[in-house]
């Protein structure tokens, strides 16, 4: 069920937050607020043709300001994941991050770009436009910098986000959505059964802080290895370090396409509903809905422990730190651009 925009609406800090409704000609369906840039709801068939919401989230923007924050949906920068000590450097110059998970960094922090309000202008009936200036040291990083976000429902099924942005200052930028999916629309349900594919040959382990050591890791031999389709269910039965670490799976995958292509893939074998996720991207956290810990949700749904997952296609957490990762620097004036889509669809019987 749609949620009454009407009721949604909320005055803050003297802006007014919207909810946008953006619809395909298929009736595919997703509403998306301007605070936080966050995706509501998002409305897909079956196999049976039934459109059931698959992602998770609150009614109200009151539960989503108020209450501990999940990242439901939101876009998360000015640096996605964590950068250890909350600490970087440009040039030889320190700066000082908004450190919220002990030492580290943690999606920039208690007021990152999921906690603003965007400026929005629904161009289409199926293309939302957010802005924000962001002035220089908010959250800690330098240059005044201007972001724009496209979320654009193709005719395909599919979701497209693009992302923009340019600094007036050397600066470090990743940018990604942390929508928590859960393709049998049952959000009572966990994602044990759901199936993966992840387009990857290593992965990024990491230390006790959840910060990457600095090497990639084959996943070859190991229960990172999805680059065949397989449950999660089936890889936990395996016993590594990195998954106590993580409370299982929240790990950045090196993606095998250095441009444009494919990153992974997930299957519901119940409602043979499908996601797959292309993007520009060097990276893709996975992340197995750990922490989710009884979080009163949407429609009286108690959110408990691996009821969704994460696909957050970025660059890899702390490269500000790490020499030997692809570079988040962007120079004055030059453009920092990426894409990613998330195509659902229905798995063909066989």
């Amino acid at each position: 069920m749609l949620i009454d925009s009407k009721k949604f609406t909320f005055g803050f800090e003297d802006l007014k937050i919207e909810l946008f409704t953006l619809k395909n000609k298929s009736g595919f369906t997703t509403q998306i607020t301007n605070y936080g840039g966050r995706i509501v709801n998002l409305f897909t068939p079956d196999k049976k043709g039934n459109l059931e919401d698959i992602v998770l989230g609150y009614d109200t923007i009151k539960e989503y300001i108020e209450n501990p924050d999940h990242f439901f949906g939101a876009i998360i920068g000015r640096y996605a994941n964590r950068i250890a000590n909350s600490k970087i450097s440009i040039h030889g110059k320190k700066f000082l991050l908004d450190k919220n998970e002990g030492e580290q960094v943690l999606h920039s922090g208690n007021k990152g770009f999921h906690r603003i309000v965007w400026n929005a202008k629904q161009t289409s009936e199926s293309t939302l436009e957010l802005t924000h200036f962001s002035k220089h040291l908010d959250q800690g990083f330098p240059g005044n910098l201007e972001v724009k976000v496209v979320y654009n429902l193709t005719d395909e099924n599919e979701l497209e986000i693009d992302y923009t942005a340019v600094s007036d200052a050397t600066t470090f930028i990743n940018l990604t959505n942390h929508s928590y999916f859960n393709l049998s629309g049952d959000l009572k349900k966990t994602i044990t059964e759901h199936s993966f594919q992840i387009n990857a040959d290593h992965f990024l382990p990491v230390n006790d802080k959840m910060i990457p050591l600095g090497n990639f890791e084959e996943v070859a031999n190991t229960p990172f290895d999805f680059r065949t389709q397989k449950t999660i269910k089936e890889n936990f039965h395996k016993y590594h370090k990195q998954l106590e670490l993580g409370c299982g799976f929240d790990h950045n995958f090196v993606l095998n396409n250095a441009a444009f292509g494919f990153a992974a893939k997930v299957i519901d074998e119940t409602t043979k509903r499908t996601l797959e996720v292309f993007t520009t991207a060097p990276g893709i956290q996975f992340y197995s809905g750990n922490h989710l810990d009884n979080i009163s949700g949407k429609n009286d749904n108690i959110y408990k422990k691996r009821s969704a997952f994460c696909l957050e296609t970025q660059h890899f957490p702390n490269s500000p730190n790490q020499s030997n990762f692809p570079s988040t620097l962007v120079s004055p004036n030059e453009e920092f651009s990426s894409t990613t889509i998330y195509k659902f669809g229905i798995l063909k019987e066989s």
